[in-house]
């Protein structure tokens, strides 16, 4: 099967990437972020999963506009419901391209982090997979955590403290007390990405 895989950051593609081409798949990359704040930090986002890429020989499609002015608009009023907004924004972005490029399925490196609600990925994902005609390959890549890990630090790949919007970067540095995630949102730990 050809799938696209949205990639959210160069070591989080490491474990999904080695599953699916090991299971037999023909795996693309798709990077389309355009929740990461500030602009530094979507560049070491960006700079790492090349290195990655090359390194592993995975091909990826690209999507390098910085727009973050298009995410914040999405966001503003919604804060409450951001995880699930950015999910549907790259999730849908994939789901297009995946459909455009002929693919037989896409997914998403977001479904091996720890930090990311599952269930709401896979049930954003069955939902663009019915409005763009192409199925959502929903795997748990949690199991491999670890080994990702270990294969990034291997590579020595820039590993992100927060999952990157500015909300997490908010939730990661400020200090507890101001930090207030809204109710039901995914909040990322110190020391580990969203």
């Amino acid at each position: 099967m050809k799938i696209l895989l949205h990639i959210c950051c160069g070591p989080c593609a490491i474990y999904p990437h080695r599953v699916l081409r090991s299971a037999g798949h023909e795996v693309v990359g798709f990077f389309h972020n355009p929740n990461i704040h500030p602009y530094q930090e979507f560049a070491r986002r960006v700079a790492a999963l090349e290195e990655y890429a090359r390194s592993s020989g995975l091909p990826v499609l690209w999507r390098r506009e910085y727009a973050l002015e298009e995410f914040l608009r999405l966001m503003v009023f919604r804060e409450a419901e951001r995880c699930r907004f950015c999910y549907r924004l790259r999730l849908a972005a994939a789901a297009q391209a995946a459909r455009e490029g002929g693919f037989d399925a896409f997914s998403s490196t977001l479904l091996y982090s720890k930090y990311q609600n599952h269930g709401l990925i896979r049930e954003l994902g069955e939902a663009l997979a019915q409005d763009w005609g192409v199925p959502f390959h929903y795997q748990d890549f949690r199991e491999g955590w670890q080994e990702g890990v270990a294969a990034g630090r291997e590579l020595k790949l820039y590993r992100q403290p927060y999952c990157g919007c500015i909300y997490s970067e908010r939730d990661r540095y400020a200090p507890a007390a101001q930090a207030q995630s809204a109710p039901g949102e995914t909040r990322t730990r110190p020391g580990g990405e969203g």
